[in-house]
């Protein structure tokens, strides 16, 4: 019978230290394996070269996932961007960023790096977009970055978070000028604000990067890339350069709301009521010679141009907006110089089709189909009704368009000299109704107006469809000058 201590199948410490010895095998064989992000990747970044003996099946070679992002964890500290496309052709200037916000980010990384050929790397890592979604807590850029392995590096950038004093100082200085505030909302960030004595923004050595790859560069070009990202992210949003320094946008607002409130209730606390100086009635109602009224302002030559309005999804059509402007200043213009406003005597019709008419181009072409239907809509008409009112006030104005639409009696006299005058002129005899006179072939129509003009018509034979034409003249036969008389004259 084997004793005990020579028995393995018997020996439990004897089994624990086999067990430990395969345990401590497997270690120093996977220390001494290189892990993919650990691979030294050159400089140049040129395809890694695998002896034909350690060729493996494509099933076996490491593949990344598509992102390696987790927005579900995003929270008031912590936002996820997706990631950039590649970008097209760089700017003439060659600017990366298209604020001074986002540039001053650049420029911090670029004089604060050690090689330049890394940095310029690493913007072209970042122009094709080889950066994957971009993670920003307080204190932290955090990215994965393509890189010539199938595993993509890990990257962290890190910035010093604002003290509790620094942000006291930043609020302050923001509740000071309502303008800031606004900025801010309107996704912009002041100079003055980013000059206030709290660095928002980094200067040179101030990003902090750190990366998973063996290069031992500051920063590598990895680095490099994320910074170039971020700075497009700052771009778009400065709230995440404030997330970057410690605070959230929601936590910045809301402090921002309570400092407003509690400055305005004390501002209102402290100030005194007025007393205002009180005279007797007598003297009030006594007459006195009032010294004269100064002369009035000289008005100004011509209306001043109106801004430019931005697009935006959802907004009204900038150029719309840019003729209501427009309108409103010759509008104003004229109320200061003559004191009248001939356009508020119009109707809703009326206004709609001048505001048409002011419309560079002519009908329903497609840059004023929006514009038309939305009028016409107003107004209970069609927009074939507004195209043919708009030719009726480019031809006279409010007349011509009462022309249009309102036929009336004329009085014996410039009516009743007309047709001998279309006689004389070797032209056949109009058939009249009204302050009408139709050519027998039903093509042309003049039309009298109650300012004494005649206006010309077209239709095509045998329909009823009449279009302002020319140019409205005291003579008929004038009114007719350069249309062509109908065939059968």
């Amino acid at each position: 019978m084997s004793s005990p201590g020579r028995s393995g199948e018997h020996d439990p410490s004897r089994a624990a230290r086999l067990k430990v010895a395969g345990e401590m095998r497997q270690f120093l064989k996977n220390a001494f394996r290189m892990p993919p992000e650990a691979d030294a990747e050159p400089v140049d970044d040129p395809a890694p070269t695998v002896p034909e003996h350690e060729h493996q099946p494509e099933s076996a070679v490491p593949h990344a996932p598509p992102t390696m992002a987790t927005p579900h964890r995003d929270g008031e500290h912590r936002r996820t961007f997706p990631a950039f496309a590649p970008r097209g052709e760089r700017a003439e200037d060659g600017a990366f960023a298209g604020t001074w916000w986002g540039n001053a980010w650049v420029e911090a990384l670029e004089r604060g790096a050690l090689d330049a050929k890394r940095v310029a790397r690493g913007r072209g890592y970042a122009d094709q977009g080889h950066v994957d979604a971009i993670t920003v807590t307080p204190g932290s850029v955090l990215a994965y970055v393509r890189g010539s392995r199938p595993r993509p590096y890990r990257v962290q950038v890190r910035v010093r978070p604002l003290a509790d004093a620094e942000w006291e100082r930043f609020l302050d200085t923001a509740v000071d000028r309502p303008g800031h505030i606004a900025a801010l909302l309107d996704k912009e960030l002041p100079h003055s604000l980013a000059d206030c004595g709290v660095p928002l923004l980094p200067g040179p050595g101030d990003l902090a990067p750190r990366c998973s790859c063996p290069d031992s560069g500051h920063p590598c070009k990895h680095a490099a890339a994320l910074c170039y990202q971020t700075a497009r992210l700052l771009d778009a949003d400065p709230f995440v350069l404030l997330l970057l320094r410690g605070r959230g946008e929601r936590e910045l607002l809301d402090a921002l709301s309570r400092r407003s409130a509690a400055r305005a209730a004390r501002e209102g606390r402290d100030r005194e009521p007025s007393s205002l100086p009180g005279i007797r009635a007598t003297e009030a109602l006594a007459p006195r010679t009032r010294p004269p009224l100064p002369p009035p302002a000289p008005v100004p030559a011509h209306p001043e141009q109106p801004p430019a309005y931005p697009a935006a999804p959802g907004g009204p059509d900038p150029f719309a907006l840019d003729q209501l402007a427009t309108d409103a200043a010759a509008r104003a213009h004229a109320l200061l110089g003559t004191g009248r406003d001939p356009v508020g005597e119009l109707s809703l019709w009326q206004d709609a089709v001048r505001l048409a008419a002011a419309r560079p181009g002519s009908g329903l072409t497609v840059t004023t189909r929006a514009l038309y239907a939305t009028l016409a809509q107003a107004t209970d008409r069609t927009p074939g009704d507004l195209a043919r009112a708009v030719a009726a006030w480019r031809q006279g104005g409010v007349e011509g368009l009462a022309v249009l639409e309102e036929p009336w009696d004329p009085p014996a006299g410039r009516f009743d000299r007309a047709r001998p005058l279309l006689l004389a002129a070797d032209l056949p005899a109009f058939r009249p109704w009204r302050n009408r006179l139709t050519h027998p072939l039903g093509q042309v129509q003049l039309r009298l107006g109650r300012d004494g003009l005649w206006y010309v018509y077209e239709s095509e034979p045998g329909a009823e469809d009449w279009w302002p034409r020319g140019t409205p003249d005291l003579d008929p036969v004038g009114a007719l000058t350069g249309l062509g008389a109908p065939d059968g004259t």
